[in-house]
């Protein structure tokens, strides 16, 4: 049987969860698709599916395979579209990493146009805070924020996101408003853990008079590793922190937040869309790029 052919049997089975959807959207007999996952079992020496009365799952060996297929043949579709019209051809799966506001904000609301353009591009989005490695983790494209020190990266710029210092009225009512940096040694704010810089950030600040940027390590009564989960703790009044104005106007319009220090901001945040240096940026790749770029820099220039 041929190896490329039986892998994107197994694939489109591992998809649907069934021998017969799957035999059913090929046009193939379902002997032949089940045939085609022993081919590959036989040759693997291991089991890729779990098959019961009701379902087809994967198994641990499965699910690792299947992602290996799925980036292989995509490779494969974009080596015959390379000298097609990208946007007619453009087919596969595009893995993109970005951060959850992103997504739920801006990047899902315009996903239906987009899947209208290009009906044949899967795109799998992962939406934590973690650092990923996009080429251990095989993701094709990321959106970043903040400024970048992996050099295996390319990186195209965005646009950036203003910074301000906000604090909710509980706070401010036990602890008092800040009027200057100097008077942050007697507050407390709210700990963020980068895992990419694997440590607590510090608080930043241009200084008014020289335009250094100054660095101070806040006292914290607790730490998180989410955004959202830093807001949450902003607004229950368990410190001060520092985020983009970006995605925070309603709870500085509803007054769950209150602007402070408003004239010592930290430097604003690059957003950038970044994939890894030296490889071929497929056509599938380059057009969720390219729609990102566009996306997300009409929505942070309209905010």
């Amino acid at each position: 049987m041929d190896h490329l052919h039986a892998m994107r049997i197994f694939a489109r089975v591992a998809h649907l969860g069934s021998f017969t959807k799957a035999a059913e959207q090929l046009q193939l007999p379902r002997p032949t698709v089940s045939n085609a996952v022993q081919y590959l079992e036989k040759h693997l020496k291991v089991r890729l599916l779990q098959r019961t009365t009701r379902r087809v799952a994967l198994t641990a060996e499965g699910a690792t395979y299947y992602e290996r297929c799925m980036r292989l043949l995509a490779d494969l579709d974009d080596a015959e579209t390379l000298f097609d019209d990208a946007g007619a051809s453009a087919r596969g799966v595009i893995r993109v990493d970005l951060p959850e506001r992103f997504a739920l904000n801006h990047v899902i609301p315009a996903l239906p146009d987009f899947h209208a353009r290009y009906p044949d591009l899967r795109v799998v989005l992962g939406t934590t805070d973690r650092f990923v490695d996009l080429v251990a983790d095989g993701i094709d494209c990321a959106v970043r924020v903040g400024v970048l020190s992996d050099t295996s990266l390319v990186a195209r710029r965005v646009d950036e996101l203003a910074q301000i210092n906000c604090a909710s009225p509980a706070y401010l009512a036990r602890y008092g408003t800040p009027r200057s940096p100097d008077d942050l040694p007697d507050h407390v704010a709210v700990g963020y853990f980068s895992s990419r810089a694997g440590r607590e950030l510090d608080w930043e600040y241009a200084d008014m008079d020289s335009g250094e940027l100054q660095t101070v390590k806040m006292r914290s009564v607790v730490a998180v590793n989410s955004s959202h989960a830093y807001l949450a703790c902003c607004v229950a009044g368990l410190g001060l922190i520092q985020a983009p104005r970006e995605g925070l106007a309603p709870l500085l319009e509803d007054g769950s937040l209150i602007e402070v220090l408003p004239e010592w901001h930290a430097p604003p945040l690059p957003v950038s869309i970044v994939f890894p240096h030296g490889r071929h940026l497929a056509p599938r790749v380059r057009i969720v790029v390219d729609w990102l770029a566009e996306t997300l820099g009409d929505a942070l220039r309209a905010e």
